[in-house]
């Protein structure tokens, strides 16, 4: 049996914040260190190998609060007559990608950026609409760093490194500073200060945005300043190129492999070191609210050739996507976290009620949120939401033509703030509602669910942001250090620019110091001719199969298995059933896949077979790390371990740690066993409790 944490009402910081060298130890963690190689759950017994040695994440000793103050002291530099002697390698050019380049490049490193789009301001980032979050304290509402710090390892459930969340808060202040100098148009207060709003699981408003475009005009203010580096010549940007394997000699990171994605021809480039900033895994579920050329298939053949993957079955429910309409419907469109600051959320009191929301009087609605969590109502965080609206739905309070989704109602709001202001505030979100589903969110409630989202998981990392592969960075969405197991709203753009800009162009340094006078691995070193046809042979190989069904079929079915068992909740046995469906499902894609066209053109369904080739297999992770982690926490929601009430019931004792899966390779079509290392967390300035957000 779990063994619960000592309840409280809200994890409330102390009046007097002790130093954390002097009273802050985490006493726990010699003992939780030791439970890493003893904890071998009997549900994975021949599903996967673990490592006995806790994993050594290279956090600063003593006080996270100055860690990353301390670490940059440390940091050995380059002097700026030796950086043009340097190349680095950036793939993705989304706001940790481009700011990552664009910093080194400013720097004066020689950098190769590498994009699948045709321009660089395509990346994903776009799409995160609602805001970024900054603890800059403007606001007289008592928030300040710590509170910030706690919000974030409290929303992650305590599976986050706490030292990465202090560098998170300790930068945003600059990222929001520099984001307004390089053009973003935040909103502002008459005054002229900037203004901010809430997200969820937070009750300051530190939440920065621009309307409902934050994203964009973020993407965009970071894709000019790349472009600056570009026509200045520090940054040679390379478009419509796929990154197809990580190039390893001597257990180093010297380079990629790359299709150009309009000739098909495969290249490659080296370099000192290499960055992946290329995204999120979360359409590994077909339908989710990623696009469609979202995909995983960079960081998965670097997993492949040696790197750590933390955390895979960690996958973000967002609470606030359109709900599925038809079987066709090839993905979810997500509206912003931000409307829940003014519309409520709740379903019919009566299960099956099929009168038009407006019909139903206010004492047959049940606001469940406000009703369930009444100090954080409907900005309760996202992996909470997300269960309570799978509740309700299962439950047959579910509303619309397929009955899966929530009403999302800004009836109160429009009554007491006016048209005007909802409009100023939310406006093109709410024509973005109308263009999808002919709806008026004006005069009827939105209809909302849960849809596959944000990947808290992705490739391990250390506290430089390095992974277990020698000069192999990470990061964004790609890496996982500040989220846990679930992430805050706004906190997204957040990590990208913290990564991109002020992290990264101070630990790249820090790694090449040690390698000044070295050239990059000549192009006809064996490591390169041996990657290089490995990525022909593996496109031979899917271009020769000669099946009868196209690479979405396959894609399709893959994520039915994952949202049926690998979902918003997850069983042991639903787990189990879900790795031999995918077994299978893999077995069939290679013996009948069907691919038209050669690889020698432009050939979007070769494209897409390689990126689901790599989730089938990252697929089969997911569930074992779920089936493997026996708790409940955040996101991972096991329904053999919940509280009375249904919440999440962590087992900090045995599994405090973050699971990071080491590649093994199998017989044939299937992978082999992973191997399991854990990195043991400690949690100093915000003692481990019980998340409570009534």
């Amino acid at each position: 049996m779990a063994k619960p944490q000592q309840d409280s009402p809200d994890l409330q910081a102390p009046q007097e914040r002790p130093s954390v060298e002097a009273s802050g130890q985490d006493t726990g963690a010699k003992s939780r260190a030791e439970s890493v190689r003893k904890q071998r759950p009997a549900s994975t017994k021949g599903f996967v190998t673990y490592s006995s040695e806790p994993l050594n994440g290279n956090v600063p000793d003593g006080d996270p609060l100055t860690a990353w103050s301390r670490r940059k002291l440390d940091y050995k530099l380059v002097s700026p007559l030796n950086r043009r002697k340097f190349k680095v390698i950036v793939v993705g050019t989304g706001l940790a990608g481009a700011g990552c380049a664009a910093a080194l490049g400013e720097l004066g490193y020689n950098v190769v950026s590498y994009t699948f789009h045709d321009a660089a301001r395509r990346a994903h980032s776009v799409a995160a609409q609602g805001g970024i979050n900054s603890a800059r304290a403007k606001k007289v509402d008592n928030d300040s760093l710590e509170r910030f710090v706690k919000d974030t390892v409290k929303g992650g459930d305590f599976r986050a490194r706490e030292a990465d969340c202090f560098r998170l808060g300790e930068e945003s202040v600059r990222v929001i500073d520099h984001m307004d100098a390089i053009g973003a148009p935040f909103a502002r207060e008459y005054g002229g200060e900037l203004r901010t709003r809430s997200f969820g699981g937070v009750q300051v408003s530190r939440t920065y945005y621009t309307r409902g475009q934050t994203g964009q005009q973020l993407q965009v203010a970071a894709a000019r300043a790349l472009q600056r580096q570009v026509g200045l010549g520090t940054v040679d940007l390379r478009t419509h190129r796929e990154v197809l394997d990580l190039i390893v000699d001597d257990g180093r990171a010297k380079g990629v492999v790359v299709r150009d994605l309009y000739s098909g021809e495969i290249e490659a480039e080296t370099a000192h070191a290499v960055v992946l900033c290329t995204g999120g895994y979360g359409n590994v579920y077909f339908r989710s609210t990623l696009a469609h050329n979202s995909n995983v298939t960079a960081a998965w053949r670097a997993h492949r050739r040696g790197a750590y993957f933390a955390s895979p079955s960690c996958i973000q429910f967002h609470p606030t996507a359109l709900p599925v309409s038809s079987h066709w419907q090839s993905k979810t469109t997500l509206m912003s976290e931000s409307l829940r600051n003014d519309g409520r959320i709740w379903v019919p009191k009566n299960p099956g009620d099929d009168r038009p929301a407006n019909q139903i009087p206010e004492d047959e609605r049940d606001y469940y949120l406000e009703r369930k969590y009444p100090s954080y109502g409907n900005l309760s965080p996202r992996d909470i939401s997300s269960r309570a609206a799978r509740e309700q739905i299962e439950a047959g309070h579910g509303v619309g033509p397929l009955r899966n989704s929530v009403y999302l109602d800004f009836r109160d709001a429009i009554d007491r703030l006016g048209k005007k202001t909802i409009e100023e505030r939310y406006g093109n979100l709410f024509e973005m509602y109308f263009d999808a589903t002919g709806e008026d969110p004006y005069t009827e409630p939105m209809r909302i669910a849960p849809g596959a989202h944000f990947a808290m998981g992705g490739l391990w990392s250390d506290y430089d942001m390095m992974t277990s592969v020698d000069g192999l960075f990470v990061g964004g969405e790609a890496g996982w250090g500040y989220h846990g197991a679930n992430r805050l709203g706004a906190n997204s753009l957040l990590s990208a620019c913290v990564d991109g800009w002020f992290t990264l162009p101070y630990s790249i340094p820090n790694f090449l110091a040690n390698h000044l006078g070295e050239a990059p691995l000549d192009l006809d070193a064996p490591a390169v001719q041996r990657t290089v046809e490995d990525v022909r042979a593996r496109t031979e190989k899917l271009l020769s199969i000669g099946g009868t069904k196209g690479a979405d079929h396959f894609h399709r079915a893959l994520g039915d298995i994952l949202y049926s068992d690998c979902g918003v909740a997850r069983t042991e046995s639903g787990l189990k059933n879900a790795l031999k469906e995918i077994r299978a499902l893999r077995e069939a894609f290679w013996t009948d896949l069907r691919i038209p066209g050669t690889g020698r053109q432009l050939n979007q369904e070769l494209e897409r077979a390689g990126r689901i080739a790599d989730y089938l297999e990252m697929a089969e992770l997911m569930c074992l790390d779920a089936l493997d982690r026996d708790e409940s926490c955040g996101a991972h929601f096991r329904e053999e371990h919940q509280t009375p009430d249904g919440e999440a019931m962590r087992d900090d004792d045995q599994w405090c740690f973050v699971s990071a899966w080491e590649h093994t390779d199998g017989d044939g079509l299937h992978p082999g066993q992973p191997v399991r290392h854990a990195e043991p967390l400690e949690f100093r300035a915000v003692p481990l409790q019980t998340r409570n957000y009534a």
